[in-house]
């Protein structure tokens, strides 16, 4: 993953971006009948069930709209809610929340939905040792957004993006010649350029992870497609040579079987790309 730093930036890019968007020239709705020295006060109301996510950004939403306003915060990120819960009170220029409303909201919504189906993989991998992983399948302009999500729902970040792990999928190995030719290419051209990259490798079966364990160096072997009985000798094969990981259309219902496989993480791209957003409000009190 990306430095904490790097990930503020995306987050400060991701605010001033929604703002633009949203804002332009002016919230011409408040600005035509809420005089300027207004001052109001509003509650993020709860009305559904899950895992809340998304406070420690409103606070920065309203930060960055109107540093002047105040927020008493009742639930923090990873809290489990329920439909009536109060998550904070926001407080001040009654043109400035009501400048940030759609902000805040869009964003808790969706990271709250995150978290909590992320919430329900882990626990249904709890006590296999299997940690869950996210993907790159994830809204274009807010993926830090939804990462963070992730991690507030207890599971784990894969790669931020192209430029911070290498990641060598079927293409490239085809493209490549091979997977030993994809795998040297990698390494010399990480050296050339200076990079420490961690490599994860996919192989599509048995005779791919030989392969990949032969030419070495791998981070971590991604089993794509595999069944319960390839994952399991797979697993066996690998030992600890690297780490492993399974993808490929795993569902709730099958998360844990390959788990029991032995696989170290799990990726799901679903965590972020198949969710409901929570009901979420901001009131006026």
């Amino acid at each position: 993953m990306i430095s904490e730093e790097q990930f503020q930036n995306e987050l400060d890019l991701i605010i001033a971006n929604a703002v633009r968007e949203d804002v332009g020239d002016g919230d011409h709705s408040s600005l035509a009948c809420i005089p300027a020295s207004a001052q109001g006060k509003a509650k993020l109301l709860v009305k559904d069930e899950g895992i809340l996510a998304g406070v420690d950004f409103a606070k920065q939403v309203f930060n960055y709209v109107d540093p002047k306003l105040t927020m008493e915060i009742l639930l923090e990120d990873g809290a489990k809610v329920k439909y009536g819960d109060i998550a904070f009170y926001v407080e001040g220029s009654s043109q400035s929340i009501l400048k940030a409303e759609r902000l805040v909201l869009n964003a808790m919504q969706r990271m709250s939905a995150i978290a909590t189906k992320t919430q329900d993989f882990v626990s249904i991998l709890d006590g296999t040792g299997t940690k869950i992983l996210d993907t790159r399948k994830t809204t274009p302009g807010i993926r830090a957004l939804e990462k963070w999500a992730v991690k507030i729902g207890g599971g784990e970040n894969h790669r931020f993006a192209l430029y911070d792990m290498v990641m060598l999928k079927d293409n490239h190995i085809d493209f490549a010649g091979g997977i030993a030719k994809a795998i040297q290419k990698t390494k010399d051209y990480l050296s050339e350029k200076g990079k420490d990259l961690k490599i994860i490798v996919e192989a599509r079966d048995l005779k791919e992870v030989d392969e990949i364990l032969k030419a070495g160096g791998v981070y971590r072997i991604l089993l794509d497609n595999f069944d319960y009985d390839e994952t399991r000798e797979a697993v066996k094969r690998i030992g600890d040579k690297c780490l492993t990981e399974s993808s490929g259309g795993i569902t709730e219902d099958t998360i844990r079987k390959y788990a029991e496989c032995g696989v170290d993480y799990i990726s799901s791209g679903a965590l972020t790309h198949s969710v409901y957003n929570m009901d979420l409000s901001l009131k006026a009190v």
